[in-house]
């Protein structure tokens, strides 16, 4: 059976977290691996719908999507997170966890993330109409030492893409990633 590994993606709201997941799921596949994605947004909606917005929910609906992830790496499949996931001690309790984990930080300054809000969740957390936002009135903790990170307010997608897949050159029991577009 192939390792599994688990590759988290965390970033602001709007930083081009599912962009990224997206197009390294659909380059993985390609290659052959087995790839499973897990959205922070779809998860909660279906997984951790009771939870509310508390340091504490968020931490424990951080924790069910690493439980998700390890069991799906435990199996030999690639998972690909994305979730805003904005406290390091959780991110590091959950790649302790599951062991074969990559922490790719997708970093865009809030401006940047501002600007591509399509849902308008920053413009609420600005006028008061939405407490606890991360970037805006809560907290977001940026990995210490992740093993990517990509910088979407300066870098094309493809090149966030392509730095991606050379650092999983040296993951993937594979000879050859189609690295470039």
């Amino acid at each position: 059976m192939e390792k599994g590994l688990t590759l988290w993606f965390t970033g602001l709201s709007g930083a081009g977290k599912t962009t990224l997941n997206a197009a390294v799921c659909g380059r993985l596949s390609d290659a052959g691996f087995r790839v499973e994605s897990l959205d922070g947004d779809e998860v909660r909606r279906h997984l951790s719908h009771g939870l509310g917005f508390s340091k504490e929910d968020r931490d424990e609906n951080i924790r069910r999507i690493g439980y998700v992830a390890g069991l799906l790496t435990k199996h030999g499949v690639i998972c690909l997170v994305s979730a805003i996931s904005p406290y390091r001690a959780v991110r590091d309790e959950v790649r302790r966890s599951i062991g074969e984990f990559v922490e790719i930080y997708v970093n865009a300054p809030v401006e940047t993330c501002e600007q591509r809000d399509v849902k308008g969740l920053y413009r609420k957390a600005r006028s008061g109409a939405l407490r606890g936002f991360t970037g805006v009135d809560d907290p977001y903790e940026p990995p210490a030492a992740p093993e990517v990170e990509c910088f979407t307010d300066r870098e094309t997608v493809n090149q966030s893409v392509d730095k991606i897949m050379e650092y999983l050159e040296s993951r993937l029991p594979c000879q050859s990633i189609a690295v470039h577009s």
